[in-house]
């Protein structure tokens, strides 16, 4: 099962992810606006530089499958950004998927941070300091959140062949670096 791959080959990258964005301090409850700040910015440039180009490089079956329709967050986090005075930004950073199956991979990275976003969402909100924030990304799916992750799963598993389970951790491993290393 390709998301069991995915899940165990992208391990350090995701570990390096939730470092990198404090996540400890989360639920510690000592995260901070500015921390939450970093987190919406950083996830917003990297859906500004993919989002597109994941949902363009996908076929008609997948759209389908996947209810694409319903997986657009760009819009989401840029309501966040405007709720925390952030500004908007352009492209700037060369981020290509080279196949169906690296944007598959890409969004694995986008569709796990929904769902630990969800997690976060349901922590910060209980959080001192944090009463006026909208979680339009991190909430996006609202109680839906576990059944989309699950049938993103479910089509992975379903539609992905083994010969191609490599292209696919390619594209997550893509995402995850540029999300590392952008600013």
């Amino acid at each position: 099962m390709v998301s069991e791959y995915l899940k165990q080959n992208t391990a350090d990258y995701h570990d390096a992810a939730e470092k990198f964005f404090n996540s400890e301090k989360i639920f510690n409850k000592t995260f901070t606006l500015e921390d939450y700040k970093k987190i919406i910015h950083t996830n917003y440039l990297m859906l500004l530089h993919s989002e597109d180009k994941i949902f363009s490089s996908l076929s008609d079956k997948y759209a389908e499958k996947l209810q694409l329709d319903q997986r657009k967050k760009l819009s989401l986090i840029e309501k966040d950004l405007k709720s925390l005075s952030l500004e908007n930004q352009e492209v700037s950073h060369p981020l290509e998927f080279n196949n169906e199956h690296e944007a598959l991979g890409a969004m694995y990275v986008i569709e796990g941070s929904t769902l630990g976003g969800n997690v976060i969402a349901k922590q910060l909100s209980k959080t001192e300091g944090f009463d006026e924030v909208t979680f339009n990304f991190f909430g996006c799916y609202q109680e839906n959140t576990g059944p989309m992750w699950k049938n993103f799963k479910e089509v992975l598993d379903t539609e992905v062949g083994e010969e191609n389970y490599n292209e696919v951790l390619s594209g997550a491993k893509k995402l995850y670096t540029f999300l590392l290393n952008v600013n």
